[in-house]
């Protein structure tokens, strides 16, 4: 009875080494893919796939800054027709980084305060055109909700 494990554990190995030699080949005969040596992190796995997606985008957005009068081209699609319509009005607020930076817009229509948020890298954004650069003091411009008429306004900025 012990001669028999003995037999199966060698008959394991036989098999075991046939399926690694089909699967070498196999994996000989695909293209080769981008491999990196070394086990990745999961931050640095995700941060890798971000990079290569925006690389993949090739979109050229220009540096938004918030203050930052903007016109943002959204795409809209109506049944079967597609079309592009701008939406115009100053970034108030700039959120996260990366593949998932988003930019607060806000304009005001008919008298009322509207506020958008846009995706910056989505494919529902067509373009994005800085109009005229803004000096402020502030990384968020949420008191201008509380503003009206002319003190909405946002000095201009001729540096950048």
């Amino acid at each position: 009875m012990a001669a028999e494990p003995k037999d199966m554990t060698d008959d394991n190995k036989e098999t075991t080494s046939d399926t690694t030699s089909t699967e070498a080949t196999a994996v000989a005969e695909k293209p080769a893919a981008k491999v990196s040596v070394g086990k990745l992190s999961a931050s640095q796995l995700i941060r890798a796939f971000e990079e290569e997606q925006i690389a993949k985008q090739a979109k050229d957005h220009p540096e938004i800054y918030v203050g930052d009068t903007v016109r943002v081209g959204v795409r809209i699609t109506e049944g079967n027709k597609e079309r592009i319509q701008p939406y115009e009005g100053v970034v108030i607020a700039k959120r996260h980084g990366g593949l998932n930076e988003t930019i607060t817009v806000r304009r005001i229509f008919q008298g009322v305060g509207v506020e958008r948020v846009f995706l910056i890298h989505s494919p529902q954004v067509a373009s994005i055109k800085v109009e005229r650069r803004g000096k402020v003091r502030r990384a968020k411009l949420f008191y201008l909700r509380d503003r009206v008429g002319k003190a909405t306004r946002v000095k201009q900025r001729f540096d950048r």
